[in-house]
């Protein structure tokens, strides 16, 4: 880890999805920065594996489960004393057969809104009041660039983090009141488990070799690389900061230009 830091000393976190990947990035850059960090995955070794590295504290979770996020609370509040910062981290990306307009199922789009929509919204919904009793506090939603172009090409993931993005919006002008913040954050290509599922996808279905694959996909990306976890975890720990105490209901687009050409 880097130097101690204090950007976020005292702040009181949850970060869904943080047993890997994107998750983990972000948790390691809050407690760098001094934050009390719960995090939840569905996977519970992994999860276990990762509090103990890093330390922080770990609860397992299916964002889906209605019933769960009251605990996911009471747990951040009962160790930690109060809840100032929630980012909704857990998704599902769309590999496959049947991703265009035309033939996707319906199974696949009701799973994807499932983890990537209803779980934002009941992650936010259960924050809301805990941020209330805490006098104010940051929602951090993960949408993607999908949400702001077209996606024929995986339809049911891009309609979803669209919806995360309106949702993010309603959030933030319902919380102004009560100084809770909600923005999204739009990666485009980061270098993941999940984003390299999709590109060894795509060479699968092109019949191509992977690295030319790999080299197609960075080819879109105007400066020239794929984003890494650590760029993303910047931006989220800049948002969950009180360095942006005033930005509430933006879209903050992490992409290396690729917005720029779409």
């Amino acid at each position: 880890m880097n130097e101690a830091g204090s950007r976020l000393s005292g702040k009181r976190c949850i970060i869904t999805g943080g047993a890997s990947g994107l998750g983990r990035a972000m948790a390691i850059a809050f407690v760098e920065q001094g934050a009390q960090v719960l995090i939840t995955d569905i996977n519970e070794v992994a999860g276990n594996k990762t509090a103990k590295e890093i330390g922080v504290m770990f609860a397992k979770q299916d964002v889906t489960d209605e019933d769960r996020w009251p605990q996911i609370i009471e747990i951040c509040v009962g160790e930690f004393g109060g809840l100032d910062v929630l980012v909704n981290n857990a998704g599902l990306a769309q590999t496959g057969e049947g991703l265009s307009p035309e033939d996707s199922s319906l199974g696949t789009w009701r799973k994807m809104f499932a983890v990537n929509v209803e779980g934002v919204f009941l992650g936010c919904r259960a924050a809301l009041p805990a941020m209330r009793e805490s006098g104010g506090g940051s929602i951090i939603n993960l949408s993607s660039l999908a949400a702001l172009v077209p996606t024929p090409f995986f339809t049911a993931y891009g309609a979803s983090k669209a919806a995360v993005t309106h949702l993010s919006t309603s959030v933030a002008m319902h919380g102004a009141p009560d100084q809770i913040r909600c923005n999204s954050v739009h990666p485009g290509q980061i270098q993941t488990d999940m984003h390299n599922a999709l590109v060894a996808d795509a060479a699968a279905k092109a019949g191509a070799p992977l690295d030319a694959v790999q080299a197609d996909f960075a080819s879109r990306i105007p400066m020239g690389k794929f984003q890494q976890a650590k760029d993303i975890a910047n931006m989220v720990l800049f948002l969950a900061s009180d360095e942006s105490a005033q930005i509430t209901g933006t879209q903050m687009v992490v992409d290396g230009g690729m917005q720029l050409i779409n």
